[in-house]
């Protein structure tokens, strides 16, 4: 159930790779492509009183695979969104807990 939080990338460049990228995504996770969801946040950047371009970051949550499905899942982001030509992409694991994680108000 990995969860992309996407900031600094537009809605058509994402929309543009989604398919190809969570195909791949599902290879790396070995599941099924009904168990991602990608959320772009319009972002409002400011440095020194101006707005300016935010810079690309997504934080992926998601309940821990180890590092070597993580690297590969972050070799596998970056090419698609440098494939846009942005070039360079910042991503943050954020980990969820089995034990604290409720669906429908019950523990999964």
């Amino acid at each position: 159930m990995p969860h992309m939080i996407i900031r600094g990338i537009s809605v058509s460049h994402i929309q543009s790779i989604s398919t190809a990228l969570i195909a791949d995504l599902a290879e790396v996770c070995s599941c099924g492509i009904d168990n991602f969801m990608l959320e772009c946040l319009p972002t409002v950047s400011i440095f020194q009183g101006e707005v300016c371009d935010t810079y690309p970051f997504i934080e992926v949550g998601w309940f821990e695979r180890g590092q070597e499905i993580r690297d590969a899942y972050a070799e596998v982001l970056t090419k698609h969104v440098m494939s846009l030509g942005i070039p360079e992409v910042e991503i943050a694991f954020k980990v969820y807990r089995e034990d604290s994680y409720y669906w429908n108000g019950k523990l999964i």
